[in-house]
């Protein structure tokens, strides 16, 4: 039996019983699947690592994730939009021993652009992004 997603005030989240690296992995394949790819990869602990010589911070990586078509779209409603994409996505480890995954809400970004031609791909996007998490 799979975690429910839990939506927090701007994420979707859910807890999988995954290894960190597993879990990476199978949220890249759900998003895969739903159109997204990953633009950009940051490891937050490497990073925090490297800049600040932090080292007791668990594995934690932040996966840019776009779908072309979508973006396209809210692009020629909103030119500005882009200050707002990809839609990120984290995985992180849990203390329990699995790991945590998180997408942003694309309501909560688009809330705050003043534009109604976006809601039916905020809708599309939204309903990628839960089917992504519900598929890991």
């Amino acid at each position: 039996m799979t975690a429910p997603i839990e939506r927090t005030g701007y994420t979707y989240r859910k807890q999988l019983d995954l290894p960190y690296e597993e879990a990476v992995k199978r949220v890249t394949e759900a998003l895969k699947e739903e159109g997204f790819g990953v633009l950009t990869e940051i490891d937050v602990r490497a990073t925090l690592y490297e800049k600040l010589g932090v080292e007791d911070f668990p594995h934690y990586v932040i996966l840019g994730a776009c779908n072309p078509p979508l973006a396209h779209r809210a692009l020629q409603q909103e030119r500005d939009i882009g200050a707002l994409l990809p839609c990120n996505v984290i995985v992180y480890d849990d203390e329990a021993g699995g790991s945590i995954v998180a997408a942003v809400d694309p309501w909560q970004m688009m809330s705050v652009v003043q534009n109604s031609s976006l809601e039916p791909i905020g809708d599309e996007a939204a309903a990628r992004l839960q089917r992504a998490l519900d598929a890991v």
